[in-house]
């Protein structure tokens, strides 16, 4: 009999993990429907509740009621358990795989008791039109985790009515335009300031928010550029919108420099705090000199991504900024908790309703469980992670870290395959490909690319040494496959459900379908 546990070692260590991603030939569960097929049956309606009751779409206005039922998939219960199950088996994610490939998502181990809590019917079946007297309890949430997110900024008033960062980023963008319509500037200061390494939503948001957008480029060390700061800031200067540290992992040390030439110029300052990991309860924006900043609860504080959502982007203000905020902002006046719509100079809502609240419950109660202590911890152990995998990193001939040389980083670092790429032809998204082979994540980064054949991996503080260097195992073996057998990385991935999409289906608008009525549509379109 052979002995399974000494197959899977070779040289006193653990060979590199044997992965193949289930595939099904699984239709779209529309496509499965059939007629009078139920998941569940409904009892009866009893005739005292039918009395009650009489005809609840009648009291519905004409212009909301349906012309017909949904055209929902009939399906029975065991055919959707059977379609769902095999769609989790073609998907990788922190529950199957290690995600330190995710660079920049921040992606870590959210307790499954904080999904126990979201799920409890007290929490799930809550309505946000509910009157405040029967949601006291969430609303006590609110204002409790809005204490504990002024703790750790130093802001003096939060809203968490964003749906994700780049809800918050608009927000942030939107009232620096009401404060300087305030003070009768809104025309002349028309520029917000960014950098490259930034993410891309400052820019994406304070365009959207009417700003013309000013990116600075790193300086030689791969600092942004204070010099060009300086040459950016003016009478138009609204505000500097800026990460830090950036996706990089370099933390800028000239911060309260750049905050300075800012605030000089009459420009506000928000700080983009979705790289928080590895700085919670190390700096704050508030002794930093920042007006206004937000963090990512779907990052930071462990709440899932949920695919881009359900997410959260708690906003932060100082007091001068705390009357733009947008509305309502759950109040306590020692007695009950309550919804304040009285703020005439509000931005407005910039999502429905206050917030997304399964997510800031889940959110809450992580910071809970650590405690000031415990965040500490998370951050330290978060660089820890980071700086171990760097080095680890850079052992792999045809990998570097570019900008800031022999300085230690943050909480991730963009690598570059550049050296490689030049000597073999072999690019980051075909390393990338071959990594799926192995079941892990691999990112290359946003455009553009100033860091050449780019590839952001950042280890939070829920990974051991053992994912870590089991991460760093599958990127020098395919370095090593790419000196000595390249066409098995660039007919990559093997092993996937998919092998290659087609790129330039990405950028054309007309072969898109987000769902499966535009998808129908389109393909009645082209049938015609």
């Amino acid at each position: 009999m052979n002995n399974i546990t000494k197959e899977r070692y070779a040289n006193g260590k653990p060979r590199l993990r044997r992965f193949h991603q289930a595939k099904w030939d699984e239709p779209i569960i529309f496509e499965m429907s059939c007629a009078g097929e139920r998941g569940i049956l409904l009892p009866d309606l009893e005739p005292a509740i039918e009395r009650t009751a009489e005809d609840a779409i009648s009291t519905l206005p004409e212009g909301l009621r349906r012309n017909q039922p949904p055209r929902l998939p009939e399906i029975s219960q065991p055919q959707l358990v059977r379609h769902y199950t095999r769609l989790s088996q073609e998907t990788l994610g922190v529950d199957v795989n290690v995600d330190i490939g995710q660079g920049t998502c921040t992606m870590k181990y959210s307790p499954k008791v904080n999904e126990l809590l979201a799920r409890m019917p007290k929490m799930a079946e809550l309505h946000p039109l509910e009157p405040e007297e029967a949601v006291q309890g969430i609303l006590e949430i609110f204002y409790r985790f809005e204490q504990i997110l002024k703790e750790i900024s130093g802001m003096e008033r939060f809203s968490l009515q964003p749906g994700a960062g780049s809800q918050a980023i608009y927000a942030n963008a939107s009232i620096i335009r009401a404060y300087h319509e305030q003070r009768g500037e809104a025309e002349q200061r028309d520029e917000i300031i960014t950098t490259i390494f930034s993410h891309p939503s400052n820019a994406a948001c304070a365009k959207t928010a009417g700003f013309k957008v000013i990116t600075l480029y790193p300086d030689a060390e791969g600092y942004p550029d204070l010099v060009a700061l300086k040459a950016a800031v003016s009478e138009c200067t609204a505000g500097l919108m800026i990460t830090n540290p950036e996706d990089t992992g370099i933390f800028n040390p000239r911060i309260e420099e750049f905050i300075k030439v800012v605030h000089d110029a009459g420009g506000l300052c928000a700080y983009d705090q979705a790289n928080a990991n590895g700085i919670l309860g190390m700096t704050r924006a508030k002794e930093a000199g920042f007006d206004l900043c937000h963090f990512n609860l779907h990052k930071t504080f462990s709440t899932p991504h949920g695919c881009g959502g359900p997410g959260s982007g708690a906003i932060g203000v100082t007091k001068t900024l705390a009357p733009f905020l947008p509305t309502p902002l759950v109040e306590f006046d020692g007695h009950a908790y309550h919804l304040n719509y009285d703020c005439p100079k509000s931005i407005g809502k910039i999502r429905s309703f206050y917030g997304v609240a399964p997510a800031i419950l889940k959110a809450y109660a992580w910071v809970m469980s650590l405690g000031a202590h415990g965040l500490r911890e998370v951050a330290r152990t978060a660089v820890l992670n980071n700086n171990y995998l760097l080095k680890r990193v850079l052992e792999i001939p045809g990998v570097s870290a570019p900008y800031a040389k022999g300085k230690p980083r943050i909480e991730q670092v963009r690598y570059s395959w550049e050296e490689l790429a030049e000597r073999t032809g072999i690019h980051s998204e075909e390393i990338g490909l071959r990594v799926a082979d192995f079941g892990l994540h691999y990112w290359t980064s946003h455009h553009p690319w100033v860091v050449p054949e780019p590839s952001t991996l950042e280890p939070t503080e829920s990974f051991s040494k053992a994912d870590i260097d089991e991460y760093v195992d599958v990127l020098r073996h395919i370095a090593h496959e790419v000196a000595n057998n390249p066409d098995q990385v660039k007919t990559a991935p093997h092993n996937s459900t998919i092998h290659r999409i087609n790129p330039a289906a990405l950028d054309d608008p007309s072969q898109w379908a987000v769902t499966w009525r535009a998808y129908q549509k389109k393909i009645h379109e082209d049938s015609e």
